[in-house]
């Protein structure tokens, strides 16, 4: 008894001395600060290393590189040497003994050292991770998503069965961090339903008042673009933590940012404020190719001419050490900012000869058509690039990259069509989408307009493609039962051309057919489909308004906004129209908290076209403040977004001096006008015919005034004035006063100025297609708003529509005088 107790006494010391030993060197691996004091412990106790020792090395030797900057991390160094080697002979000996949560750790590490995917290790941990993906925790749960999702796996049955698992325990997920990694690792293999559950989610947890946020921001925007949905709300969230960050806004994250952003259509001028204050104090620092490529990508579009000077030199400088990619974003960067230095374009045309076999299919297809965008003269180098490109349609089984080949080839100089081209075109038809045959037309177009393609038997090939391409542009619109398809392909249709001209009408029946599925969720792109289509379809329209009157408060004022647009440039007044302006005017101004300074100049203008002017919005953009913060803001945007808010509040201004004199607003746009007027081209050639009937009918020149600058800066093609008694009246002899620039600027405007007791003033204008919405002879918002301030400042209006004018009925001289003169002299 004595003995066994003695045995038991000493295994006890024994273990307790073992587990001491096995504590002390796992607070020794954890407390090791360099690789090499870690490997030398590994090599001294391999035979003591557990499972807990191994995944603690691999954890530490992941935390000693993170805290290294990007340029000053060993991975190669850790993954090439012999303890390393050991460590991971040991874990995958040992993964089956592993706890749930040190598994996914060590395939995490491993991952971040950059051992390869498909490693023998990496391959264990994530087959022993599968078996028990049912008791992972969710923090857990969360990295392993994301090591998959590090690995490429994107359309994985294992993340749809963590997809699921999320899907289950959604309402037990309180972190915002678990939450956001989850979400990007399975973007790909969600379902509708269930993205949007986790975009409410989102908006829960994320605090918009917390900088801490930033990554998840990051991450959450990062989901955004992956499933392709703008959602306003959510992005509007992450843009506030991002402003609220600045110290995390280095150019790396910027450059992301602004990626995303692009790649979603959200755009923001705070954000862009303050990352250009940002990037112009350290513009110097960035002086490697990879960083001054993103300085270049996120800071050129909004710099300034001096900074944009440096920007260029230093691209020149920096040239020869650019990689194939950086190259690309240089370019790509020079189309957005509209730069056609031909230094810099001579300097990247000359490198590229080097770096043309490193790009695939698509960035070839993008460099061709940046190169002929900006003004590149390298014949040598679009030889070598059609060469590419004809290697890549010959072997390509993609009909829209093959769509995409075709066109950007037809854009190279000098390039005829060839017969594989056409041939390869005819193979694809069938398996095309809306854009790609889009593309093939647009190539067909150009080569018919720089002459027939040479050849009898080539002539009929392109005759044969195009009724091909008729034939199946027809058959997909008919064939669409589901609007979202449709109008997801019509958004990356270029309107004009071949599908204005075969395929509009087809769409405006596929659109009608499918009315009943306009909802809440699409209202906004269909939105956006008809005022890209500039098609006054009244049941499409009046469907939209339905839809927009029953969810208006599930409705973001943004899309507001543009569904008000789409109705004021139409023109068009809906059955329920008081009813529906005035609904959604009070849900924007209980939210024009929403809108940036520029959008709130838009707003103000769409809504006055539509003849409505809110005093709240009128006061506000009217104001000292206000109209300095616009100003800053108008330094970051792009030129043509730039141009269109200057002329927008220049009209809201003028059209608020005109119906609302109570407002008591001046006008202050004079010398605008006066230089947007001076640049602008002046299209009075094309009527001097007009102009010679005009005189002919009104007795001699005199009686005529053209290209006419009314008070308020309206031009108008030609002004006469008719006495009482409907004859005209000299300008020379009765010594009339025109409405110039120094008329009388005032709700009764040219009323004012000398005419004889019962003369009338009158206007003629000559509206071209662009005043009619397409297949309707209806005016648009901006024509009838004209009409409408020229009758306040005192003129009859005569507007004569393009297709009167035009028409086969006034074919004759004699037909058109009878014309004129029946405007010209009718009563009011």
């Amino acid at each position: 008894m004595v003995c066994l107790r003695q045995i038991c006494l000493l295994t006890q010391r024994y273990c307790q001395v073992r587990a001491l030993s096995s504590d002390l060197l796992l607070s020794q691996i954890n407390s090791c600060t360099h690789e090499d004091e870690l490997f030398g412990l590994i090599g001294k106790n391999k035979a003591r290393l557990s499972e807990k020792h191994v995944g603690s090395a691999l954890n530490v030797l992941w935390q000693l590189q993170k805290k290294k900057p990007l340029p000053l991390r060993t991975s190669n160094y850790i993954r090439n040497h012999s303890q390393f080697f050991i460590l991971r002979v040991l874990a995958e000996n040992k993964v089956e003994r592993m706890e749930n949560d040190v598994v996914v750790d060590i395939l995490y590490s491993i991952l971040r050292l950059n051992v390869e995917d498909h490693d023998c290790l990496a391959e264990a941990l994530v087959t022993e991770a599968w078996k028990r993906l049912e008791r992972l925790s969710l923090p857990a749960l969360s990295k392993f998503a994301l090591c998959l999702y590090k690995q490429h796996m994107y359309f994985s049955p294992l993340l749809g069965k963590i997809a699921h698992i999320v899907d289950t325990k959604l309402d037990s997920i309180h972190d915002i961090r678990i939450l956001s990694v989850l979400m990007i690792s399975i973007s790909d293999v969600i379902s509708l339903s269930f993205r949007d559950r986790l975009i409410q989610k989102a908006e829960e947890l994320l605090g918009a008042e917390d900088e801490d946020h930033f990554n998840y921001a990051r991450r959450i925007v990062q989901f955004l673009q992956n499933v392709k949905l703008a959602h306003r709300p959510l992005l509007e969230k992450c843009n506030k933590i991002f402003l609220k960050s600045a110290c995390h806004l280095d150019i790396h994250n910027i450059c992301l940012i602004f990626g995303l952003y692009e790649q979603l259509g959200f755009d923001n001028a705070e954000f862009r404020l303050i990352t250009k204050q940002l990037l112009s104090k350290s513009i110097d620092d960035y002086n490697d190719p990879e960083t001054f490529t993103k300085l270049f990508f996120a800071l050129g579009p909004m710099a300034g001419p001096k900074v944009r000077e440096r920007l260029l030199a230093t691209a020149v400088s920096m040239a020869e050490e650019l990689s194939s990619y950086q190259v690309l974003v240089i370019l790509k960067t020079m189309q957005k900012m509209k730069c056609k230095n031909s230094h810099l374009l001579q300097k990247v045309a000359s490198i590229l000869h080097k770096h043309l076999d490193n790009y695939h299919t698509i960035q070839l297809v993008k460099l061709t058509q940046y190169l002929v965008l900006l003004g590149c003269h390298d014949l040598e180098l679009f030889g070598k690039l059609k060469k590419l490109l004809f290697g890549f349609l010959v072997s390509s089984v993609i009909p829209a990259d093959i769509a995409a080949i075709i066109r950007v080839v037809a854009m190279l100089p000098s390039t005829q069509v060839e017969e594989v081209l056409l041939t390869r075109a005819a193979a694809v038809l069938p398996q095309c989408r809306l854009p790609d045959l889009n593309s093939i037309a647009a190539a067909l177009v150009r080569w018919n307009h720089y002459g027939q393609p040479p050849g009898q038997s080539l002539s009929e090939l392109c005759a044969g493609l195009l009724q091909e391409l008729n034939h199946w542009g027809s058959r997909r619109l008919r064939g669409t039962n589901s609007l979202d398809l449709l109008l997801e392909e019509l958004t990356y249709v270029n309107r004009g051309g071949w599908f204005e001209e075969v395929l509009c009408e087809e769409t405006m029946s596929a659109c009608q057919r499918l009315l009943d599925q306009v909802t809440r969720a699409n209202v906004l792109q269909f939105s956006f489909f008809l005022i890209k289509a500039n098609h006054r379809c009244v049941p499409l329209l009046d469907r939209i308004a339905s839809v927009t009157l029953q969810n208006i408060d599930k409705i973001h004022p943004f899309e507001i906004y543009f569904i008000l647009y789409l109705f004021s440039i139409l023109n068009y007044d809906s059955p329920a129209n008081e009813e529906f302006f005035e609904n959604c005017i009070q849900h924007l101004m209980l939210n024009l908290s929403c809108f940036e300074s520029h959008y709130l100049v838009l707003l103000g203008h769409i809504l006055a076209v539509a003849g409505y002017f809110p005093p709240v919005l009128i006061k506000m953009i009217f104001n000292v403040s206000f109209l300095s913060k616009l100003d800053a803001e108008l330094e970051v945007l792009p030129d043509t977004s730039k141009q269109k808010v200057r002329a927008c509040l220049m009209k809201l201004n003028r059209a608020v001096c005109l119906e609302c004199p109570e407002f008591h607003i001046p006008w202050f746009h004079e010398h605008y006008c006066q230089h947007v007027l001076f640049k602008g081209s002046r299209r009075i050639n094309s009527l001097r015919h007009v102009h010679r009937m005009l005189t002919e009918i009104l007795g001699g020149s005199n009686y005529l005034k053209i290209s006419v600058l009314t008070p308020y800066c309206y031009e108008i093609d030609f002004e006469c004035i008719l006495d009482k008694n409907k004859r005209p009246l000299s300008y020379m002899s009765q010594n009339i006063l025109l409405g110039d620039m120094e008329g009388i600027h005032s709700k009764r405007g040219i009323k004012d100025t000398a005419l004889p007791p019962g003369a009338q003033r009158i206007a003629l204008e000559f509206l071209d297609p662009k005043a009619f919405s397409k297949d309707s002879h209806h005016v648009k918002g901006e024509s009838a708003v004209k009409k409408r301030h020229l009758e306040m400042l005192g003129y009859r209006v005569v507007q004569i529509p393009h297709f009167e004018w035009n028409s086969m009925v006034l074919s004759t001289k004699e037909a058109q005088l009878e014309y004129l003169k029946k405007h010209l002299y009718e009563t009011q």
